[in-house]
């Protein structure tokens, strides 16, 4: 990768990818995927009974993307900032939105909890503190973006504007940390393996903000899952271990840590890392998005096949060059 505006273009390039591939497999167990689909290693129509996306076409993106690019807007309109109300108002109505169109593909958890609280007018200072699920996680990729790696606190800061209505926890914090750090070293020109090893230095000495929760620490989960992905040479073995041993499901201490495991394993092959993603059961889709955004963003958009991030554009009418291009335009006001 030569410049920012690659790194920035591979990250959102790479995260939508991941979220399609995924797409058609999210939520099904390792025997559903391959009983329904075989060995997933393109992009996919979903099956008429798929639990989340029944029969959304390939190509399709899921809501990691789509929230992802409701959290570049509102940085661009905010001049940097996420105004937490605004944001509030922005999911509840995207997914008022995916109701009326029929859609199964709702607001996670973790978010819903929270912003059902606010529809019944509570405190979005108090509404995110239970959060410990992904989803601050798989949409804060903008905010690395945006924000260098230079000025720690304000990238800090920005990571925590994104997550506190939603994951005001310690591990909806430093999972979405995780992501955005990692992205936002990525663009400095890091390789993959420097980025996901300085990411994991730096995040557990920020002050981590949000309530404490007696879940086990993201950043050790990732680690222990990075440790992993050496184990083992077998790829068979690899992905029944981090099935086993690291989990694949919505909590941040399981998918994160196996966006970190498989793009540690496949730092030269990201569309490898994707795609094993995808075969894995569980938060396929969220898992995959991650684990694009972090490869992609130092890598740039061309680590992943060409053909098929064309035809995740198309078919989901994605601006990704426009939203990255304003996205550093940002960083570089910040820098100035």
């Amino acid at each position: 990768m030569s410049t920012i505006e690659e790194g920035a273009l591979g990250a959102l390039t790479g995260l939508s990818l991941g979220d399609a591939l995924g797409m058609p497999t999210q939520s099904m167990s390792p025997a559903a995927i391959h009983e329904t689909y075989g060995r997933v290693d393109t992009l996919r129509d979903a099956i008429a009974d798929q639990p989340i996306a029944p029969g959304m076409p390939a190509g399709s993106v899921t809501d990691d993307t789509e929230q992802t690019l409701i959290v570049a807007d509102l940085i661009i309109k905010g001049r940097g900032r996420i105004d937490s109300e605004q944001f509030a108002k922005r999911l509840l109505a995207w997914e008022d939105d995916m109701k009326s169109r029929g859609s199964l593909d709702l607001l996670g958890p973790s978010t819903k909890l929270a912003l059902e609280q606010v529809r019944r007018g509570a405190d979005i200072t108090t509404t995110g503190r239970t959060g410990t699920t992904n989803g601050a996680a798989m949409r804060v990729t903008p905010v690395g973006i945006a924000n260098s790696p230079e000025d720690i606190r304000r990238l800090a800061s920005r990571i925590y504007e994104s997550c506190r209505v939603t994951h005001d926890t310690t591990a909806g914090f430093q999972s979405a940390a995780l992501i955005a750090t990692t992205v936002s070293l990525g663009l400095e020109g890091m390789t993959v393996r420097q980025a996901l090893s300085e990411s994991l230095r730096l995040v557990p000495a920020m002050a981590a903000p949000g309530a404490w929760t007696p879940k086990a620490s993201v950043p050790a989960r990732a680690r222990q899952a990075m440790r992993l992905s050496e184990e083992f040479s077998d790829e068979d073995d690899f992905e029944h271990h981090l099935i086993e041993d690291c989990g694949t499901s919505v909590e941040s201490n399981e998918s994160v840590a196996a966006a970190f495991a498989l793009a540690w394993r496949f730092a030269d092959d990201p569309q490898s890392a994707l795609l094993t993603a995808v075969n894995l059961g569980g938060d396929t889709d969220t898992i995959a998005a991650m684990t694009g955004a972090m490869t992609g963003a130092c890598t740039g958009p061309e680590a992943f096949d060409r053909a098929l991030c064309s035809q995740v554009a198309s078919i989901s009418h994605l601006d990704l060059q426009k939203t990255a291009r304003s996205l550093i335009a940002l960083r570089e006001q910040n820098a100035n």
